[in-house]
């Protein structure tokens, strides 16, 4: 059993009472997210320093990978699309922070975008529906094509970074974030679970606890205004 967090962009006070809330109700639970840790809100170091120092395994997001290309490649597809996409809130919250901010990108850029685990498959946007013909009915028995596939479309529209496609059913539960819905919500036709409740645009921060490919429980707090403020 473990618990998933949707898109967090920055909203630390919020991330740390939905943690702390999951914890209070499953004290030995795996704590997942998926991914989107910066920008928007206002405490994007404070969200990877968080989410570094409690071990939340997470798949990277597009946030955070525009976040790291900026810096580190800023005239790469990624890098220019940055400015466009709540920058100036990660660049408050890293001002006079450059070494921590090295090593936030370090481990940004190490986090899987995969995540195919026994309770669940976890990825930023989810696998695409588009990539059906590629990946026929069963798309994890061709989990080295698909991983390929995964790492070769980063800036493709239907790609796990970005895409709002209809998903593909995986043959188990999908887990994801990027597109944004109010509640927590299953798309019963492909099996897949939307986690993104917009906590960045003051709506909050949701969870889900899985087991066995199955929603236990749903958590979710409403976003504290000093995150967005």
């Amino acid at each position: 059993m473990i618990a998933v967090i949707g898109d967090i962009h920055g909203c630390f006070f919020t991330l740390k009472k939905l943690y702390n809330s999951i914890l209070n109700k499953y004290p030995e639970i795996a704590v997942y997210s998926v991914g989107d840790l910066v920008d928007r809100g206002n405490y994007s170091y404070e969200v990877v320093d968080f989410i570094k120092k409690n071990k939340i395994t997470f798949v990277a997001g597009n946030h955070d990978y525009m976040f790291y290309y900026f810096i580190k490649h800023p005239s790469s597809p990624f890098g220019r699309s940055w400015i466009y996409n709540g920058s100036e809130a990660t660049l408050d919250s890293y001002s006079n922070r450059f070494t921590e901010m090295q090593r936030h990108l370090n481990f940004i850029i190490r986090a899987p975008l995969t995540l195919d685990l026994f309770d669940c498959f976890i990825s930023h946007a989810g696998i695409s529906s588009y990539y059906s013909r590629k990946l026929g009915k069963k798309p994890l028995e061709k989990r080295k094509k698909m991983i390929n596939i995964v790492e070769n479309d980063l800036n493709n529209e239907h790609g796990v970074l970005w895409t709002r496609d209809k998903l593909l059913n995986l043959g188990k539960l999908q887990i994801v974030g990027h597109t944004r819905f109010e509640e927590i919500y299953h798309d019963k036709s492909n099996n897949a679970v939307y986690v993104d409740t917009a906590a960045c645009s003051g709506n909050k921060l949701s969870a889900v606890v899985v087991n066995e490919n199955e929603i236990v429980d749903k958590l979710s707090v409403p976003t504290d205004p000093k995150d967005i403020s």
